[in-house]
C-alpha cells in the first residue's frame, strides 16, 4: 500500500492516516464499485480487497464504538468486534474490542445469534431504538443487549448520538447501510467519510454510499492510499464543525 496524495510515500502508517481528531467524531466507512455501487450479490464482501480489509481492522481498532443499521447486520451476518493482536497498542486504556451498536426501529434482530450471545461483558451489543417499538421485544432485547431509547416515532440520529457520546464512546466508526449513511448526513452529524473505490464495474442496482433523504456535507480530501488499484480516501469536514481538520 502506498500514500498518492497530498504527497507520495511507498511506506504508509495505518494508524497515524487514521488517527481520529480532537473531540468527538463521526466517521463513516464504506466500500464501493468504481461505478458507485455499495454491493455486489447483495453483500458489501465481494466489493473487497487485502487493503480494504486492513484499512477495515484499522478503522474498528481506532474506533469507540462501531455502528451500523438494521438491514446491514442482517445482511452480512454481524457478530460482535472480536480484539485483535494489531489493536493492543491501540486499545491502551479502553476495552480490547469496541461494542457495535445497532439502529432499529422495529428490533427485527436475532437476539440468538452471536452478536447478543457471544459478545464480551467490556462491549456488550447496544441496541439502538425509539418508543414505538413493540414493547415486548424491547423488554427482549434489554436481556441481551443495552438498549437506548433514542426517539418516538423512529430513531433519532442527534439524540442516538448523544447517548452513545453519554457513554464514552465518542469515536464513531458507522458502517452502514447506506440508508444508515443518509439519515445521519441528513442530520449534519457526519465529520468523516473513509471511502475505498474498488476496481470494479457492477452496473445493477446497488445503493450508493447514501440512499436517502438530500443532503449537503462540504469535505476536504485528507489523503488517498492506493493498493492493487484499489483506492482508499478519507475526506473530512471543511466547515466551521470540524474544528481544527
Amino acid at each position: 500500500m502506498r500514500l498518492i496524495h497530498p504527497e507520495t510515500s511507498a511506506e504508509v502508517d495505518l494508524v497515524r492516516a487514521y488517527a481520529y481528531p480532537a473531540g468527538p467524531c463521526l466517521r463513516v466507512n464504506m466500500v464501493a464499485s468504481a461505478d458507485g455501487g455499495t454491493w455486489l450479490q447483495g453483500l458489501s464482501g465481494g466489493l473487497s480487497g487485502r487493503g480494504d480489509r486492513q484499512v477495515f481492522w484499522t478503522l474498528r481498532g481506532l474506533a469507540d464504538v462501531v455502528l451500523a443499521g438494521a438491514a446491514t447486520v442482517r445482511a452480512e451476518g454481524y457478530g460482535p468486534a472480536r480484539p485483535r493482536p494489531s489493536w493492543q497498542g491501540l486499545r491502551e486504556g479502553r476495552p480490547a474490542a469496541p461494542p457495535v451498536a445497532v439502529i432499529t426501529r422495529g428490533l427485527d434482530l436475532d437476539l440468538s445469534g452471536p452478536l447478543f450471545t457471544e459478545a464480551e461483558p467490556y462491549a456488550r451489543t447496544i441496541v439502538i431504538t425509539c418508543e414505538a417499538a413493540p414493547k415486548e421485544r424491547r423488554e427482549e432485547a434489554a436481556g441481551r443487549a443495552e438498549v437506548i431509547v433514542a426517539g418516538g416515532e423512529r430513531v433519532d440520529p442527534v439524540l442516538a448520538l448523544e447517548a452513545l457520546r453519554e457513554r464514552g464512546l465518542s469515536r464513531v466508526l458507522c458502517e452502514g447501510g447506506p440508508k444508515t449513511n443518509a439519515q445521519l448526513a441528513a442530520a449534519d452529524l457526519v465529520d468523516e467519510l473513509c471511502l475505498t473505490v474498488s476496481p470494479l464495474l457492477i452496473g445493477g442496482d446497488a445503493a450508493r454510499a447514501l440512499d436517502g433523504p438530500p443532503s449537503l456535507t462540504h469535505l476536504r480530501l485528507a489523503h488517498v492510499l492506493e493498493d492493487e488499484g484499489f483506492l482508499f480516501t478519507r475526506y473530512v469536514r471543511r466547515d466551521e464543525k470540524a474544528g481544527a481538520l
